[in-house]
């Protein structure tokens, strides 16, 4: 099964003479309204934003067809180079408009906005965004400082990363092919994969921290200094949609619940019969059946279509379109990148799933997982192209929520045996994006409010944060102090790694709502899924569920799942014991 593209373009030749033809509307679009918007009325304002949206729905329509041509065959990097220069001069002759617009008078700004419709929000964000916002050419300018600054520390911790080879038993491994051997069922694989790494990564210490360093400075000038954020993080929050009292509230709640890790590591431990579990036995998979797990394409394509159907029509019917019209390229292939996703293309066509499926039992919930985001994408089309993609911070809802719609599909059928491989492989999913990431980002803000760090300082710090998730449970050993060496979310985007787990969280509490039987909580979770990026988190969370998502409370509902399923994994455990 491959992807069927026709929707976009029928060749490439067709893709590039399209998005010439939006550098072309973009042009005059530019010698037509700029510095002409004051002038407008409110509905002539609408047009003229409707307008706007068609020419960036165009632009990305044409680097989605490239994209995925390249996301298939990676060889064609120059391809994709291509379009992505002929964007840029489009969307040169884009930028003056949301600048302009927030520095209208207000008055005139209000009139525009009670007349948007659909686009209310997207402008509102716009005046959220408007005392950080420079001239037009300031920004020009600083579009154009960081392909020298932060893009470029950002660039040269890619290729240093990338250029790195791991020594494993005579031969050499990348970063990605060493990081899979701990999950090994053998324990002596493990450990040298653990040595490889870090005797890989050690001689890069310095130019790593260093690059590091940069990235911060950068950061905080340009947000700090020349923007005037309070803090680093806060342009971040704000680009999610949401406020620091919420994301404190969740790091809060998490930092609190990490003696679920310490408890699940426990069992973990004694189910393998460790007297000690070390940092390189936390992928260590349980095995405590010969069963194959095997599971091919068409049996994994109807357990989530049985999954969503149990849940909603609307789910399933989405899902079998996805697979009856080739909306999914399934299986590795050469120059194929890895890794899985889901892309939303435009509101136009529909969206794109991408896998790498291998008959494991894992590829099933990403099939899940990627369906579960191309359904939102799908229903988040009637928003329009501005308002389609939604925040960080509630991306992953429909996705996450899949995976536990399948995950409760699955269970039935399983012996406690295969339960508890199941269940173990699960919470160590969770544990990934819901306690490491706030890990990560209560590192982050230890790192930021320093200045320049040495070596050691970073890897006392990060040594510091992560036993404070394993209580003891797992012994860090002196090797995984540099590890926070080679996390490209640090440098790539600050800040970053909480809406992971704001994300898991809210789908929790969202996902025990629906487990107590919240009136009608289908039809609103669809609602919810359709709005897309058109209204903010906290909004929609208030009038379509009640909740706060700025109360402590909120995030407590959401662990209680995370509880619950502990809870579970130790009793079947125990049984088995």
């Amino acid at each position: 099964m491959t992807w069927d593209l026709t929707p976009l373009f029928s060749s490439v030749t067709e893709a590039e003479e399209f998005l010439k033809q939006a550098v072309f509307r973009a042009k005059e679009f530019e010698k037509k309204y700029k510095n002409r918007l004051y002038t407008l009325s409110p509905d002539e304002f609408l047009e003229v934003l409707r307008e706007y949206e068609d020419i960036w729905e165009n632009i990305g329509r044409s680097l989605t067809y490239i994209y995925l041509i390249f996301a298939t065959d990676t060889s064609k990097g120059n391809l994709l180079a291509k379009f992505q220069e002929i964007a840029t001069k489009a969307e040169e002759h884009l930028v003056w408009f949301e600048l302009e617009f927030i520095h209208l008078p207000l008055d005139k700004q209000q009139r525009f906005i009670d007349n948007s419709g659909v686009y209310k929000y997207y402008l509102i964000h716009l005046q959220e965004e408007a005392p950080f916002r420079l001239s037009e050419k300031e920004e020009k300018i600083l579009m154009k400082k960081v392909l020298t600054s932060s893009s470029a520390f950002s660039r040269l911790f890619d290729e240093t990363i990338n250029r790195i080879k791991f020594f494993y038993e005579g031969k050499y491994l990348t970063e990605e092919e060493v990081l899979s051997k701990l999950y090994s069922p053998d324990r002596n694989t493990r450990k040298k994969a653990q040595v490889s790494l870090t005797l890989g990564l050690k001689p890069h210490q310095d130019l790593l921290a260093y690059i590091y360093n940069q990235v911060k400075k950068d950061y905080k000038i340009d947000n700090v200094d020349i923007r005037g954020y309070e803090t680093p993080e806060d342009a971040r929050h704000l680009a999610n949609r949401v406020s620091k009292k919420s994301v404190d509230a969740l790091v809060n709640t998490v930092n609190e619940n990490t003696f679920l890790v310490a408890d699940y590591y426990d069992v973990k431990r004694k189910l393998l019969g460790y007297d000690k579990l070390f940092d390189y036995d936390r992928y260590a998979p349980i095995k405590l059946t010969n069963k194959t797990t095997e599971i091919s394409f068409e049996e994994a394509k109807e357990l989530v279509l049985n999954a969503f159907k149990r849940f909603s029509n609307t789910f399933y019917v989405i899902a079998k379109k996805a697979f009856d019209e080739r909306w999914i390229d399934v299986y590795p292939n050469q120059n194929k990148r890895g890794g899985a996703f889901s892309h939303s293309a435009t509101p136009k066509a529909h969206p794109y799933v991408l896998l790498n499926y291998t008959n494991q039992r894992r590829d099933v919930f990403t099939l899940a997982h990627e369906l579960g985001h191309a359904i939102h994408q799908y229903l988040a089309r009637e928003v329009g192209y501005l308002n389609q993609d939604t925040p960080l911070t509630t991306a992953e809802t429909a996705s996450i929520f899949a995976e536990m719609l399948l995950f409760e599909e699955i269970k039935s059928s399983l012996s406690k045996e295969e339960l508890v491989e199941v269940y173990a492989s699960k919470l160590e999913d969770i544990f990934a994006t819901l306690f490491r990431q706030i890990v990560f980002t209560n590192f982050e803000r230890r790192v930021h409010e320093k200045g320049e760090l040495s070596k050691e300082e970073y890897n006392q710090i990060w040594m510091q944060e992560n036993e404070k998730m394993f209580k003891g449970s797992v012994v860090l050993t002196k090797n995984y102090e540099i590890w926070w060496s080679y996390i490209p979310h640090f440098i790539h985007s600050p800040f970053y790694c909480y809406a992971y787990s704001y994300a898991q969280l809210l789908v929790f509490s969202l996902y025990k709502l629906y487990k107590d039987g919240f009136e009608n909580f289908e039809e609103k979770y669809i609602e919810f899924l359709t709005q897309g990026g058109s209204i903010p988190p906290k909004k929609q969370f208030k009038e379509l569920f009640g909740l706060d998502i700025e109360d402590e409370e909120f995030w407590e509902k959401g662990m209680d799942v995370v509880k619950e399923m502990v809870k579970e994994f130790k009793g079947i455990a125990n049984d088995i014991n």
